[in-house]
């Protein structure tokens, strides 16, 4: 449960900072870290946007396909909320450049850590 929500966290900090989404950070979290296979990480992430996304539609056919963690998906979704809040804030500080590059790094991590476990 606490790793749901730390993913939660997390993306939502991101999301505040960097304005990205599931696909960036929640994706490769669920893989990586709760061990998901692809498509039901594709599947939780959609669930835990639909609300703030309005996503429901592409959660809907996961979901019916057997590829939604509810569970997981409303926990990542409590962790967005108080993360983009706390990240939003960050961001206000940070300044324009610092952002930017904190951004390249971060998609570069993420791009050869994917790249490397494949």
């Amino acid at each position: 449960m606490l790793i749901f929500l730390a993913i939660g966290v997390v993306a939502g900090v991101l999301s505040g900072i960097f304005g990205i989404g599931g696909g960036i950070v929640i994706v490769p979290a669920l893989i990586f870290l709760a061990r998901f296979p692809a498509l039901t990480a594709t599947g939780t992430s959609l669930g835990a946007l639909a609300i703030p996304a309005g996503i429901l539609l592409g959660a809907w056919s996961y979901y019916q396909a057997g590829h939604v963690n509810v569970r997981a998906s409303l926990l990542i979704a409590v962790g967005l909320a108080v993360g983009a809040y706390f990240g939003a804030q960050l961001a206000q500080y940070a300044g324009g450049h610092v952002i930017k590059r904190a951004f390249a790094v971060f998609l570069v991590a993420i791009a050869v850590r994917m790249w490397f476990s494949s």
